[in-house]
């Protein structure tokens, strides 16, 4: 039965925080232990994690802020299951981030939450919703609300993330498939198919292919894949909805192919990368990206970049499969951004670019300024379409265009309406120091200089112009998430998480950008109070000159204000 939990507002009258010396109680509550349960357990809505529990009267569920707050410290600290049990039975500071502070209070067993994380990944099956991303989401709305964020101006960019699966040969899988479908089978076809698994089980894959000959490969692979064939053949009846068996399916229809009767191996080249990669996670899928092959996924991180701000903030969290292109992260990022936040600007590499994406950014009325085009240079003898200002309406149709030498004429669309056509006059182009290097040349029978492009190239040209404006003004807003990235995969070493799926890879991903804004925040409210400090030493000082009861009422009036103060963020006044 869910029940909401609201018992850690009301501090108790001793506990063990108040037994520590007044230094460490001050040192716990001003550590990033105060910052996550004032900016984060203290936000985290409950109610949306109702649907998990049962609607009757039963034994009342484990606070659901707690189990949510530990799945983010393990992947904030890069915790193992059993590393972060520790931590919550026995450090303080642990206990204190959520919400206790007796030692003995709230204890339950490990087990719950691997049953809580069970329940979340069936509630995302289910219904494609994920409900810790929906916290994060909350929390940070939140959040930015508070500390007043400027969200205009937002960063993106992709790194690669790798779930905890062995790296595999093309033979080391097949024969791994095979196993995998040798435990699955009953005793009795086990022995039925004896002889057929024998070179295949004498030992594990590795050394299968450890005694095998590079010249031998193919008939390897022919040997592996008859036998794949005649198990799909005879043991469907018995174990079609066995998952080892779908897995079987998959495996010999990517690597395999059936002609006249005649099981063929693909060749290496047409394998696709969204081919299995490991039995034990169906999803990641397999990029070459500069040279260097990656088995996982993709992460996408958002953040503010808004010069005005002291604080940025992650602001969104994507994962997905990793030959997933940028554009297709950032076109499905887009309509949560603009409905959380007030985007108007955003930040991207060239990867992020495409002629889709730029119909996508001009119905939300974003603009995107990259620190890079995809495609070839621009030659710098010649004039480039983005050295011409193009006036566009706001569905990005050109209306307008001014040249170098600043003639400016309409744009028409042209005879077919496939592309766009404008027209100079040709005395001005004739006399033009520019004439050239133009793009635009004089008609056959039109004395006028024509230039043709279309739609596509406008865009480019736009996005090209943009770029080179903002690398002009000597600031590049973008780099500062490489950055982000970086932190949000530190506590995985090389990039690897302990974890596979999808869904377990996108938690721990989200919970590590949590605690990436927790640490911000922290050293954010460690600067102010380095600034009121020196302020309040500087008021003490002409206060002491001006008269020494006013230097001590002042300092009793801070106190005050900062006891209140805090109190009243634990209060949720």
């Amino acid at each position: 039965m869910y029940k909401k939990n609201n018992s850690h507002f009301q501090i108790p009258l001793t506990s063990h925080v108040d037994e520590l010396p007044e230094k460490l109680q001050k040192g716990i509550k001003e550590a990033w232990s105060g910052t996550f349960y004032k900016e984060f357990f203290c936000r985290i809505d409950e109610t949306p994690f109702a649907v998990l529990f049962a609607d009757c009267p039963s034994r009342p569920n484990i606070p659901v802020n707690v189990l949510v707050s530990l799945e983010f410290l393990k992947a904030g600290h890069g915790w193992t299951d059993e590393q972060l049990y520790e931590q919550y039975c026995y450090n303080v500071q642990v206990r204190y981030a959520v919400g206790y502070r007796q030692l003995g209070e709230g204890h339950f067993d490990l087990r719950t939450l691997y049953n809580f994380r069970e329940r979340l990944s069936r509630f995302m099956q289910e219904t494609g919703m994920n409900l810790l991303d929906q916290a994060f989401a909350q929390v940070t709305d939140e959040q930015i609300e508070a500390f007043q964020i400027k969200t205009g101006k937002q960063r993106m960019d992709s790194t690669q993330i790798a779930s905890n699966i062995r790296q595999m040969g093309r033979i080391q899988l097949l024969v791994t498939v095979i196993q995998r479908v040798q435990r699955m089978l009953s005793e009795t076809d086990q022995a039925h198919y004896a002889e057929a698994f024998a070179p295949f089980i004498q030992g594990h894959a590795g050394q299968y292919v450890y005694r095998m000959k590079r010249e031998e490969t193919e008939n390897h692979l022919q040997k592996i894949g008859e036998l794949m064939q005649r198990l799909l053949t005879e043991l469907k009846p018995n174990y079609e909805t066995d998952p080892i068996y779908q897995v079987l399916e998959r495996t010999f229809s990517e690597h395999f192919q059936v002609e006249r009767e005649t099981v063929q191996s693909k060749p290496n080249d047409q394998l696709s990368a969204s081919s299995l990669q490991s039995p034990d996670d169906l999803e990641a899928t397999y990029r070459n990206k500069r040279g260097q092959g990656y088995r996982g996924y993709t992460a996408n991180i958002t953040e503010t970049c808004d010069p005005d701000n002291e604080l940025q903030l992650v602001t969104n969290v994507q994962v997905a499969s990793n030959n997933v292109d940028d554009t297709q992260l950032l076109a499905e990022a887009l309509p949560e951004l603009k409905e959380r936040t007030e985007l108007e600007t955003l930040y991207t590499d060239g990867g992020y670019g495409s002629p889709e994406m730029d119909k996508t950014l001009a119905e939300e009325q974003i603009e995107q300024v990259q620190t890079a085009i995809r495609g070839r240079k621009p030659s710098p003898e010649k004039l480039h379409l983005s050295e011409f200002e193009i006036k566009q309406t706001e569905e990005g149709k050109p209306t307008q265009i001014t040249c170098p030498n600043d003639q400016k004429v309409n744009v028409q669309p042209s005879s077919q309406r496939k592309s766009f056509v404008a027209h100079f006059a040709m005395d001005q182009c004739q006399a033009c120091p520019y004439k050239q290097a133009c793009p635009a040349k004089p008609g056959k029978r039109d004395p006028r200089w024509h230039l043709r492009f279309t739609q596509a190239q406008a865009n480019v040209s736009q996005r090209r112009k943009r770029s080179q404006i903002h690398l002009q003004d000597g600031r590049n807003l973008r780099a500062g998430v490489e950055a982000t990235v970086r932190q949000i995969k530190h506590p995985f070493p090389a990039g690897k998480l302990p974890v596979r799926g999808q869904f377990r890879v996108t938690c721990l991903v989200i919970g590590s950008a949590i605690m990436s804004n927790i640490r911000r925040i922290r050293r954010y409210e460690a600067m102010k109070e380095t600034q009121n400090n020196e302020k309040r030493t500087e008021m003490k000082g002409k206060g002491t000159q001006a008269h020494p009861f006013l230097s001590s009422f002042l300092n009793v009036i801070h106190y005050f204000l900062d006891t209140f103060a805090f109190d009243n963020r634990v209060f949720g006044f």
